[in-house]
């Protein structure tokens, strides 16, 4: 299939083709951006400029609901929509010269690897998560502040408030047990490192079964932008109308539920294997502010209640834990009367707190 078939696929027409004045200011403004933003790979801004200079880059007409700006590796080109003004063309082109340097190409100029997503089987594989680790790069690199968001019944603090907010917050979460460096190291050079050190933390299952429902949702996101458009070609409502309207909604709704379920399955799967390594006082207090501070990566829903639950559970298997620590490992010791610890108190306290708010309320965390 040639590219002018692709494209047109795609709904994509070409208007007109950046100069090389205007593609070498774009590609230097991103070469410096990038260094800046990721100094731990030591990337060279001349070499970037070099690479991403010599990619084709067009102003066409995109369809609604479309991304602002498209890569297209099989001629390494970009497109944006012929209607954003030159000044606002560079913060799109970074999501789209991300992808550019992520490319691993066989000698036939066959796309094997893009970051974090892998073409080498007869399925895609981490198309979703790709997406999402690129998004948080472009959001450091252009130092995106941010935002309380609100989608599809979900709130939740984002990086990323207009592209890819879902999976961007999964992919943090997963970052928050790999550390950031392992995400973007992988997603940049297309190294496992990032999938390896989360299978280790939690398991290989796990991994694809996250990857898997990252990949769900930026599938269902698509075609509701489809439908959408499809609706948009409808003069009058009619039952055709109502029926597409439904299939929206049970789109938005498969991905609300994907996204609650993969969070908690992120949760869990990382605290309970963590909890099971605690042998010391100190392990149990780490513990506790790691599982604490993961709060602030979490979305939340009106009836969302798993992590408050969650939270509660392990105050009070921590309280045990302690006490069995204490007591030199021993499960059925007798526990001497003394005056807790100040880190038991601490542990108590929370759990009555969080405990007695379950009752009455979600807990806003």
């Amino acid at each position: 299939m040639s590219i002018e078939s692709d494209l047109r696929k795609d709904g994509i027409e070409v208007v007109s083709k950046l100069n090389t004045i205007e593609v070498n200011s774009i590609a230097n403004c991103i070469a410096n951006k990038l260094v800046s933003a990721f100094p731990e790979f030591n990337l060279k801004s001349n070499e970037l400029f070099s690479r991403l200079s010599k990619i084709n880059m067009y102003k066409a007409k995109i369809p609604d609901g479309m991304a602002e700006a498209n890569y297209f590796y099989k001629n390494s080109s970009i497109y944006f929509n012929a209607n954003l003004s030159f000044e606002d063309l560079e913060e799109f082109a970074v999501h789209e010269c991300i992808h550019h340097l992520q490319e691993v190409k066989d000698n036939k100029n066959h796309l094997l690897k893009m970051g974090l997503c892998d073409l080498t089987e007869f399925k895609i594989y981490g198309m979703g998560l790709n997406e999402a680790a690129v998004q948080l790069m472009t959001s450091k690199a252009m130092g995106t502040e941010k935002e309380d968001v609100k989608y599809f019944g979900i709130n939740f603090v984002t990086d990323s408030p207009n592209c890819y907010p879902l999976e961007c917050t999964l992919a943090k979460q997963m970052a928050y047990i790999t550390g950031e460096y392992a995400l973007y190291e992988s997603a940049l050079f297309a190294t496992d490192s990032f999938k390896n050190k989360f299978i280790q933390a939690t398991s290989k299952e796990t991994f694809i079964a996250i990857e898997n429902a990252i990949d769900d949702i930026i599938n269902a996101e698509e075609a509701i932008i489809k439908i959408n458009n499809k609706i948009q070609t409808i003069e009058d409502r009619n039952k055709k109308v109502d029926h597409l309207v439904n299939k929206i909604n049970t789109l938005k709704n498969k991905i609300a539920v994907t996204f609650m379920r993969t969070q908690n399955l992120i949760i869990s799967s990382y605290f309970d294997r963590e909890f099971n390594k605690i042998s010391t006082i100190e392990q149990i207090e780490d513990y506790r502010k790691e599982l604490y501070n993961f709060q602030k990566f979490i979305g939340i829903s009106d009836d969302y209640v798993f992590f408050n639950n969650y939270y509660i559970e392990k105050m009070a298997a921590l309280d045990h834990k302690y006490n069995v620590i204490e007591n030199g490992g021993i499960e059925t010791a007798v526990i001497e009367q003394k005056a807790p610890n100040k880190l038991i108190l601490i542990f108590r306290a929370i759990k009555s707190i969080l405990f007695n708010s379950a009752q009455d309320t979600q807990v806003r965390i």
